[in-house]
């Protein structure tokens, strides 16, 4: 269930958005003010895997070490967290680790494949290999706090922020065994064994809560929730399924995003017919992918409210990685297009509408960062 905050305890006072000291504070940064709905002081940018392969800092420090080595090696995984923001003057930096990392923790036979990706010793199928799974505890996850502290440490006033992979993403990964194209197995077992999809998604909503907990406890300014495959599912399935597993994971960092403000971000690929939904499981901003302008997605949320009365809320996207190829002057118009779009919507952070593709010229994400700096609030 979701971390009892009478038990843990809130913020520190030194953590960088509770700080006094000015020089480490990011309550008043471009990111977390855009993300809280405030008009930042200049509009925030940064890239989903800009810490990664596009880098030729990244691939040294990274040669001859395996992808979840290099995750659970804490001033690595600082490092390499760090190469963007000095290279690119991005508004922050994201936390270098994997969504199978939880996994990895709690003692669940995973390995990153190179060329194929995720791979499990065994496909977790019935309801007795759910059963069987270890619990990822909190003393496995100090590896994840010691690289955030280091990573906050060399920051400064530039917000961190944490991830986690959903519960629906990591659990079709644990289903199927490997990347799937479709993930069949995930979709027919909940409808064909619902008690035993639940139990497994769960568990991953939990893995995922507590991973993303530790991040923000030690100095992450933000979260943001992963659901790379959900674009696979209909509204009635994420609706039944899978939503009350995303709202599980975030109820385990509910307690820090109303008593600091801490801003928590739902992202999926695919999923323009189901921002409202995702929205409702509990994320103050909607990340939007390349695929529905963001002028349509402000309007679908502010059409939809939830249960609780939200409806519009900050978005963060979509220029398309594609056209980080294409000639400048057709990047320049489609940046500027999408930040002229996002000014719908009560705050925007302008992203990609997914991550940065590995043949990226990191020169051309420098230049993008400086047009969008270039451009008023």
């Amino acid at each position: 269930m979701p971390l009892d905050s009478a038990i843990h305890p809130a913020l520190p006072t030194d953590h960088p958005l509770t700080t006094r000291d000015a020089s480490r504070s990011t309550a008043e940064s471009p990111l977390v003010t855009a993300y809280r709905g405030g008009t930042p002081s200049r509009t925030p940018v940064w890239f989903m895997r800009q810490a990664g392969r596009s880098l030729p800092e990244y691939r040294a420090v990274r040669e001859g070490i395996g992808m979840l080595e290099s995750c659970l090696k804490p001033e690595l995984a600082a490092e390499i967290t760090l190469q963007p923001v000095r290279r690119h003057d991005v508004d922050a930096a994201i936390f270098f680790s994997d969504i199978v990392i939880p996994l990895k923790l709690a003692g669940v036979d995973v390995d990153i494949v190179p060329g194929v990706g995720p791979v499990l010793g065994s496909a977790v199928r019935t309801a007795e290999d759910v059963a069987a799974l270890p619990q990822l505890t909190d003393e496995a996850l100090e590896p994840i706090r010691e690289a955030v502290r280091l990573t906050v440490a060399e920051l400064g006033s530039t917000p961190l922020i944490g991830f986690a992979g959903a519960p629906f993403t990591v659990a079709a990964y644990m289903v199927e065994g490997r990347p799937s194209r479709d993930h069949l197995g995930p979709r027919t077992m909940m409808h064909s064994d619902p008690e035993a999809w639940g139990a497994l998604a769960a568990w991953a909503a939990d893995a995922a809560g507590r991973f993303l907990r530790a991040q923000i406890e030690a100095g992450a300014s933000a979260g943001q929730l992963f659901d790379s495959w959900a674009g696979s599912l209909s509204v009635a399935d994420y609706v039944r399924h899978v939503q009350p597993h995303s709202a599980r994971a975030l109820g385990h960092v509910r307690d820090l995003a109303r008593a600091h403000g801490v801003p928590l971000v739902h992202f999926g690929t695919g999923t323009s017919e189901l921002l409202p939904a995702m929205r409702d499981a509990g994320a103050s901003v909607m990340g939007v992918d390349y695929r529905l302008p963001l002028g349509e997605a402000h309007r679908r949320l502010a059409a939809a409210p939830g249960p609780d009365g939200r409806g519009a809320v900050p978005l963060q996207g979509n220029i398309d990685p594609a056209l980080l190829a294409a000639p400048w002057d057709v990047l320049e118009a489609h940046v500027r297009e999408v930040v002229e779009a996002g000014r719908e919507a009560p705050g925007h952070v302008v992203n990609l509408g997914h991550g940065v593709p590995p043949t990226t010229d990191p020169d051309v994400l420098t230049r993008v960062v400086e047009l969008v700096h270039s451009l008023r609030p």
